[in-house]
């Protein structure tokens, strides 16, 4: 039986997020924003595919659903006012799992989505993955649901990642790329789920407060962790070839590849205010970010 226009109007015009679900709360990012909502005393729905795994959290009840799987999804997601998307794990089904679970979503009765997605996100993106993110934003657009756009640079927390055995290998020449922390993100989250209303509509490109190159983050690296880190570059050709003994499939291995030829082109270098704007206070660097870590 659907709701009378008066209860449609109150949900409507209702201060906050109303209830409100998160899902990655098992991930990087999602966990920073779950955890971040129950110290500030907001309950929530954790959306997560494997209960045990879910953080136990004051105010935090668990549902369980895939992306892919619609009938759960729409279960896990029914009587959610705002729902707080992470984007899926990289796979060949990527899109198709975004696209399920929006779909889910909206039939649930979902009033306001706030999704991850990539800041360089294009049909024609040179970073091949910001490819799903475009694809997944035009179905969010054409679906006619009240929406924020978090288009997130590379993670600085990722970039220690890049190093094997202290060296970061890739086609990334001098370009610069504007990396965002993930404290930082997550902080920009939790004041959009705070005020969805506000945000509708909006798509934040979230920057950390500098662009550096791939030299100058292995310099960082060095300095704050006492260890020698360098980059070494190469050409798309040696880069292919140096990842082909992991085996992977080809669109992953173009996705590792297109990392550093997107910072090349300087599709990633555009510095934002956005996070400063919208959480309050300045992105921190990538040398705060590893000292957090080693802290952690």
């Amino acid at each position: 039986m659907s709701a009378t226009p008066a209860r449609e109007a109150g949900r409507s015009q209702a201060p906050g997020p109303g209830v409100l679900a998160v899902t990655g709360s098992t991930g990087e990012l999602g966990s920073r924003v779950a955890r971040r909502l129950a110290d500030a005393g907001q309950a929530q729905r954790l959306v997560v595919r494997s209960p045990d795994r879910a953080p136990k959290l004051p105010g935090a009840t668990v549902a369980v659903a895939d992306y892919g799987d619609a009938a759960a999804a729409e279960a896990a997601l029914s009587g959610v006012d705002t729902l707080f998307m992470v984007s899926a794990a990289e796979s060949v089904y990527r899109v198709t799992h975004h696209l399920t679970f929006i779909d889910a979503a909206i039939a649930a009765g979902v009033r306001h989505l706030v999704y991850t997605s990539f800041l360089g996100a294009a049909p024609d993106s040179t970073f091949t993955l910001g490819r799903h993110h475009y694809a997944t934003e035009q179905h969010i657009h054409a679906s006619g649901i009240s929406h924020t756009v978090l288009r997130d640079n590379l993670y600085l927390d990722f970039l220690p990642d890049l190093a094997v055995d202290g060296v970061i290998r890739g086609p990334a020449g001098e370009g610069r790329v504007a990396a965002v922390a993930r404290d930082d993100v997550a902080d920009v989250a939790v004041a959009v789920l705070g005020e969805p209303g506000r945000h509708a509509g909006q798509a934040y490109a979230l920057t950390g407060p500098f662009a550096i190159t791939m030299e100058e983050a292995a310099a960082t690296m060095t300095a704050v962790l006492n260890r020698p880190c360098s980059y070494a570059e190469e050409t798309v050709e040696e880069a292919y070839a140096s990842r082909a003994h992991y085996g992977a499939p080809a669109w992953q291995v173009d996705g590792w590849v297109s990392t550093y030829t997107a910072i090349a082109h300087g599709d990633l270098a555009e510095v934002s205010g956005d996070v400063e704007r919208i959480a309050g206070h300045p992105p921190i660097d990538f040398a705060e970010v590893l000292r957090r870590a080693a802290r952690a």
